[in-house]
């Protein structure tokens, strides 16, 4: 086999194992009938990913057995087996999570070359349309991609650091788009915005109305990340960070991601 394709194929492969891991904690808390905030923003923040993933190894295209069984998920059926009314919140993530099985068999095949090639075809996912500098869109969308790499493969603190310079680099672009006299205006410091910390930034977005009060949720070591970076921009020797840290801290930075893109 191509050791180029050997390498996309080990790629999906982590990415759609990582998801399975997921999927299967997020099956449990809902099994415990948990109806918290956190749970249903994991679980749908989940489901989303595994549709990126799915629409990335279906080419895009519904007429896809991977996109279809996906969609399927969501529908209850009854008993002739016609659609009825939506899933309960647990089956679905079974539903998903056989959907995504049937993904690593398909691409764990001696000949996954034409899953593979389907998937070269997929329009890559946009998140950050809504950051007005066009110039960093690219940066944090790739960000994006290798901080939930990250994640997968167990490397929580790499992920944690990523995900929080995701978080201040849109933040801090919703607050330069604001205009540094109007943020003035409604108390905030007067020094160049380049100047203040990560939990300035946080708390004069918050104040103007850019962002809501997702960022109470960060873990300590999060708000304190920059301490963690070394001349060489990799991380300090100050503990390991742990997964539920990395997780929050990216379930943070999604919930900002919607502040400031109503429309996701």
């Amino acid at each position: 086999m191509d050791e180029s394709l050997q390498a996309q194929i080990e790629t999906y492969l982590t990415h759609l194992n990582g998801l399975i891991r997921r999927g299967h904690e997020v099956r449990e808390e809902l099994a415990k009938g948990s109806a918290d905030p956190s749970t249903t923003a994991a679980t749908r923040r989940w489901q989303e990913d595994c549709g990126v993933a799915i629409n990335q190894l279906s080419g895009g295209s519904k007429a896809h057995w991977l996109a279809r069984s996906f969609s399927q998920a969501f529908l209850m059926r009854s008993a002739d087996g016609r659609a009825a009314e939506g899933a309960a919140p647990v089956e679905i993530v079974e539903s998903l999570l056989g959907v995504l099985d049937q993904a690593v068999a398909s691409i764990s095949q001696k000949d996954a070359g034409p899953v593979i090639a389907a998937s070269a075809k997929a329009p890559p996912p946009h998140r950050f349309d809504f950051v007005h500098n066009p110039e960093i869109r690219p940066v944090v969308e790739q960000a994006h991609i290798e901080g939930r790499r990250a994640f997968d493969q167990g490397h929580y603190d790499l992920a944690l650091l990523t995900y929080c310079g995701i978080l201040e680099a849109i933040v801090t672009d919703a607050l330069e788009f604001k205009g540094l006299a109007a943020l003035i205006a409604s108390g905030s410091p007067t020094q160049n915005i380049s100047d203040w910390s990560f939990e300035t930034r946080i708390t004069v977005a918050e104040r103007a109305g850019l962002i809501r009060g997702g960022c109470a949720r960060l873990p300590a070591v999060a708000r304190t990340y920059r301490d963690r970076m070394d001349v060489e921009g990799e991380s300090g020797p100050n503990g390991a960070i742990s997964e539920r840290d990395a997780r929050l801290t990216g379930q943070v930075l999604h919930v900002i991601m919607r502040d400031l893109d109503p429309g996701r």
